[in-house]
């Protein structure tokens, strides 16, 4: 190698080695002042998707579930099925047997009993006990099994079958009561528990969230009327047949809402339950102690939520509140002054978006109750004062009414006499007493009822229904108009008078 080539190698050799010592200085500098990104310390926060270190992922329930789970009890219920064949026993006359036919040997047999389970929970310490209205429609026997095994029998105080929600009582002190909590205050995301006995699993607890609020799912239609009241919590904590009527319950421990239905094609768990609030619970419970009946309020209005189509068509400038389609008579919002085309926003300063939220809102109220209405009429808004009045069209307490009254009993048609009647309602007339409204109008065994005051009954909820409008109402004259067909087959109209 020539003394050339060596001065060349040696002088390539000290400039990489010069350029190496100049960037490894410079990296550090910028890496020090500006370039933050590759610095160990300063990394992203990239972690597993586990929310280990987030609030919801620290929730304890433990302490929820220790508090509430011996105030939630065990309901099981004892009820006559009806038998068809039963039911035929007051056409013991000749002449219905020869309008109708009769088969051949006919047989009677004694209503069968069948069993229902559900949950309760426990609100007072002497034993008032609140659960579902369908929990314990319409049952011979009703006994609960406390958390601590000890079992009573308990009596009916009062049901509401608008909402779902009944309360019944034991005769028991020291009870542990769940505290009650504010429905209103619960959040989309909010963690609950579900605690009750599905499938005759006695204390059972599941978590999930509150998924939706104010859900009407058109599930309750007891109600002739349509008054039905539905505005259900919705979560994903598991909810099997059994949870009825057990306790929806906050991450404090408290009371939110009563477990009530599912929604599912296998008629078990399938994702979300429902739950009734205690906005609503609350208020059903406390009539029901005091007055034996639910003292319903109403606007007297018909409403619609409202969407972009409705929106548009009546130049609607909110897609918020609740549209008043029409007034009724003699009605509260009428008297107030509200019109049809407002939109309601708010009652009592609680806005309210749906149909659903705006039912929740004034059936915390009592007939008698004035409330403050907002709306939005032409889109400007205004307030007003509203007396809230019962569906009789006045502000008296409601009377908890018996069709004992009447002095007879009901029973459903069987259906080869429906057939027969070409008609799908209507009740048997059975054991006519002497002394009764009934056999003083000239109504007698075996007579069909198909309507009273010209509105089609088929069970005895329609019945009382019609007597308790009667009842309640403001008339001097308290009648019930009936329509039967007598037992020659001949269509008849009655005057029941009533006390």
């Amino acid at each position: 190698m020539n003394k050339r080539n060596l001065i060349l190698i040696i002088g390539a050799i000290l400039l990489c080695s010069t350029t190496s010592i100049a960037t490894v200085a410079v990296y550090r500098n910028f890496d020090g002042h500006h370039y933050t990104t590759s610095s160990p310390t300063d990394t992203a926060p990239v972690q597993f998707a586990s929310m280990s270190n987030t609030q919801i992922g620290q929730t304890d329930l433990t302490i929820a579930a220790e508090r509430t789970v011996h105030s939630v009890v065990h309901v099981k219920v004892k009820q006559k099925a009806r038998s068809n064949e039963g039911a035929m026993d007051g056409f013991n006359d000749p002449f219905f047997e020869f309008f109708f036919g009769q088969p051949d040997n006919r047989r009677y047999y004694e209503p069968e009993t069948t069993t229902g389970a559900g949950s309760g929970v426990i609100i007072s310490a002497d034993g008032y006990i609140v659960t579902n209205n369908h929990v314990i429609n319409n049952a011979s026997e009703i006994e609960v099994t406390l958390n601590d095994k000890r079992t009573f029998t308990a009596k009916v105080i009062g049901a509401d079958p608008t909402t779902d929600i009944a309360l019944i009582k034991i005769d028991a002190n020291d009870l542990q009561p769940m505290a009650i909590g504010n429905s209103d205050n619960l959040k989309i995301g909010e963690w609950v528990l579900a605690i009750g006995n599905p499938f005759n699993l006695t204390s059972t607890v599941t978590a999930g969230i509150v998924s939706a609020k104010s859900r009407n799912l058109n599930l309750l239609n007891a109600d002739p009327r349509g008054q039905s009241i539905e505005s259900f919590i919705q979560t994903d904590a598991a909810i099997n047949p059994g949870n009825s009527g057990g306790a929806l319950v906050n991450a404090a421990g408290e009371l939110v809402g009563i477990n009530t239905a599912i929604a599912s094609l296998t008629g078990t768990y399938n994702g979300y339950g429902f739950a009734v609030p205690t906005t609503i619970v609350s208020k059903v419970v406390k009539d029901l102690r005091e007055y034996g009946t639910v003292q319903r309020a109403i606007l007297g209005v018909r409403i619609d939520n409202i969407d972009d189509k409705l929106a548009k068509e009546k130049n609607i400038k909110t897609l918020d509140g609740v549209y008043v389609a029409s007034i009724e008579e003699n009605s509260a919002a009428k008297d107030a002054g509200i019109k049809e085309g407002d939109v309601i926003t708010a009652i009592n300063g609680v806005k309210v978006k749906s149909t659903a939220e705006l039912q929740e809102q004034v059936a915390a109220y009592r007939p008698g109750n004035d409330i403050s209405v907002t709306i939005m009429r032409k889109n400007s808004e205004q307030t007003l004062r509203v007396k809230l009045k019962n569906l009789s069209g006045n502000t008296n307490i409601v009377k908890d009414t018996d069709i004992a009254d009447l002095g007879a009993d009901f029973a459903p048609l069987p259906m080869q006499t429906k057939r027969q009647l070409n008609y799908n309602g209507g009740l048997l007339v059975q054991n006519v007493r002497k002394n009764g409204a009934f056999a003083k109008a000239g109504i007698e065994n075996g007579f069909i009822v198909l309507k009273i005051n010209n509105k089609p009954v088929s069970s005895t909820a329609d019945i009382k229904d019609a007597y308790n409008t009667v009842i309640n109402s403001n008339d001097t004259d308290k009648v019930l108009f009936v329509t039967v067909i007598n037992r020659a087959g001949a269509i008849k109209h009655y005057i029941v008078t009533i006390k």
